[in-house]
């Protein structure tokens, strides 16, 4: 009696393929169907164009890990040689009063730079001692590095959190005290970030 039941009969045969047929058809409906869309590149844009193109306006260099809402983020806001013309011995960055993310000073840091290319990426090569402050409002952080900043080298505030949960572009802005008689804050340039 059980012999009966393994035997493939015609009739059972194309019940087998129906079931087979329809398993394929329901799993290629599982499948995506476009292949998903591609992640930050560490780069910013080659091209950035500005309504009003003043020279009151720098675009300075900076790596983000990733550009997707709530995800978990480094940035590099790096300061390369040609972005400043002396030492700095306080930095302030402002940061939008929008960029709904919380920065915390113990997940910033100071870095010398080793800046990559094509086949290598921007990494941290030494990290420099310094105070981070970042005021109640989340608006700005001040960095007081142990040792000025030296105007060789590229330097960079890192900045590991958790991306904002609105998309849309925000502007930070780098402001340097220089080491002299009159404390007064020059501006450096601008980040402006993307997130998708």
């Amino acid at each position: 009696m059980t012999r009966s039941l393994f035997r493939l009969t015609p009739r059972r045969a194309g019940v087998a393929a129906a079931l087979v047929a329809g398993s394929i058809g329901t799993a290629s409906l599982l499948l995506p169907a476009a292949p998903p869309a591609a992640r930050a590149q560490n780069t910013p844009s080659l091209l950035e164009f500005r309504w009003d193109g003043s020279k009151d306006y720098k675009k300075l260099y900076f790596v983000q890990s990733s550009t997707q809402q709530l995800e978990r983020a480094e940035y590099f806001f790096m300061l390369r040689p040609k972005d400043r013309k002396t030492a700095i011995l306080k930095l302030s960055i402002t940061v939008p009063s929008y960029f709904n993310a919380r920065i915390q000073p113990k997940n910033l840091s100071l870095c010398k730079m080793k800046l990559g290319g094509v086949l290598s990426r921007s990494r941290c090569k030494e990290v420099l001692p310094a105070v981070f402050e970042v005021n109640e409002k989340q608006t700005a952080i001040e960095v007081f590095p142990d040792s000025p900043i030296p105007t060789g080298g590229t330097y960079a505030v890192v900045m590991n959190i958790f991306n904002p949960n609105s998309q849309g572009m925000y502007q930070f802005n780098a402001l340097a005290q220089a080491p002299g008689d009159v404390p007064v804050a020059g501006y450096l340039g601008s980040w402006l970030i993307d997130i998708d």
